[in-house]
């Protein structure tokens, strides 16, 4: 029998996933990297059954046989009701005497502040904002897309520039020069072409994620139109930020406002500079900084707090991240030798 170690970390995203084994210590004694978590597409069973894998991967490098925690921030927990059933899905497999799920962004949040203290605001493929306080209280939004009142994210982005490109093509609306950099980015003449090209899947759908460069490059150089749908989206993430503030009563103390994702984590000027304006307007005490710690950090240090941790055990852990010091091997990473 292996040893039982303190935490088993998830922070599985819609297109990757890391696991890490962390003792009771803060050492981090095993880490694993896997495929993408998405449960909508595959359903439960089989997105968890991927993720076993993961996990075993990990548990073995670490010579460990359980964990007295599972802490897993997951893409697509988006509901309390989804949280519930991933919760059930993951004990049922029998990895920890306890399991937490939480959605992915809150792995975010953690790996940011020093103490479950902030609020997060995500902009990936879409977009989430979520906040905590030590004492449990959480802020979060459903985050289902425009159903629940979301705007934004890459996704988004790209669609609003093929919008209004296209208008500003056939007269409908105001001119604009993303009508000549859209399609050149495809190599195509014009966005007739374009359209025919997505409309026929000559293009895959997928890429038209590679738009919201794009749409950044072309408000850069001046473009009302795409300045326009650049403010609007640094207008989206401050207004998701102000409300969960609001709800934790952290508008009148000092407070990180955490930004993640691929589309904040690129630091856009335009829209960085009117997000920290914004929030020093509306919210002067919000302290806005970019994420780049791993999120498996976050859903590590989630799980250290369930145990009830020292200081030292957190500090330890967040500098194995920060050294960023691993031996690889095979895809699966130890800290010291089985």
């Amino acid at each position: 029998m292996g040893l039982t170690a303190g935490v088993l970390a998830v922070d599985a995203g819609n297109s990757k996933t890391d696991v890490a084994v962390v003792a009771h210590d803060g050492e981090v004694l095993a880490t694993a990297r896997g495929g993408g978590f998405r449960p909508p597409a595959v359903g439960v069973t089989a997105a968890v059954d991927a993720l076993a894998e993961t996990v075993a991967a990990a548990l073995t490098a670490a010579g460990a046989s359980g964990v007295a925690h599972v802490s897993a921030c997951l893409a697509n927990a988006d509901l309390p009701v989804e949280e519930e059933r991933l919760t059930a899905a993951l004990a049922a497999r029998g990895w920890g005497d306890t399991v937490e799920v939480r959605n992915d962004t809150f792995a975010v949040l953690r790996a940011g502040v020093t103490e479950p203290r902030g609020v997060a605001v995500v902009c990936g493929a879409g977009i989430n904002c979520v906040g905590m306080r030590p004492d449990g209280r959480t802020a979060r939004f459903p985050a289902l897309g425009r159903v629940s009142g979301d705007w934004g994210g890459g996704w988004a982005l790209a669609e609003e520039a093929l919008w209004h490109a296209a208008r500003a093509e056939d007269g409908r609306g105001p001119a604009t020069a993303l009508a000549g950099t859209l399609p050149a980015h495809f190599g195509l003449p014009d966005m007739p072409a374009l359209i025919e090209a997505l409309h026929l899947e000559r293009l895959a759908s997928r890429r038209r994620h590679e738009l919201a460069p794009v749409l950044f490059a072309t408000a850069a150089g001046g473009d009302p139109v795409a300045g326009a749908i650049v403010d609007r989206q640094a207008d989206e993430v401050v207004s998701m930020a102000m409300v969960a503030l609001t709800r934790l009563d952290l508008l009148a103390e000092e407070t990180p406002v955490l930004l993640g994702g691929s589309v904040l984590a690129a630091r856009h000027p335009r829209l960085d500079d009117r997000i920290r304006v914004l929030l020093a307007e509306r919210a002067p005490k919000a302290v806005p900084r970019v994420v780049t710690a791993a999120p498996v950090l976050g859903a590590a240090l989630l799980g250290l707090d369930h145990l009830t941790a020292p200081p030292n055990a957190q500090a330890r852990l967040r500098a194995h991240y920060e050294r960023g010091v691993v031996t690889a091997r095979r895809g699966v990473h130890t800290t010291r030798p089985r």
